[in-house]
């Protein structure tokens, strides 16, 4: 998987160990039995910080990946994978 700038790959990297706190988080919830509702905040948390990551790779595959496939007449590899995408996100 290749990155524009570095400065996104931080970004999402951030993120992700930003999720990973939270499902820690999550596990000690529930280890220690606290209660659903808060464990289902957290839950809701982690879907949120998810779909922000998502949207954050698939702008960086739109604007580098893609069109550098274009550029190189790989178009149509690039838009059945980003079909497949859209495909498993529904």
């Amino acid at each position: 998987m290749a990155y524009g700038q570095t400065t996104h790959k931080e970004n999402v990297l951030k993120r992700l160990k930003i999720i990973e706190g939270h499902l820690k988080k999550i596990i000690s919830m529930v280890e220690e039995d606290q209660y659903c509702i808060d464990v289902l905040q957290q839950t809701a948390a982690v879907k949120s910080a998810l779909k922000k990551t998502e949207e954050l790779l698939l702008s960086n595959h739109l604007n580098h990946c893609v069109v550098r496939a274009i550029r190189t007449n790989g178009e149509k590899q690039a838009l059945n994978e980003l079909v497949e995408v859209f495909k498993r996100a529904n």
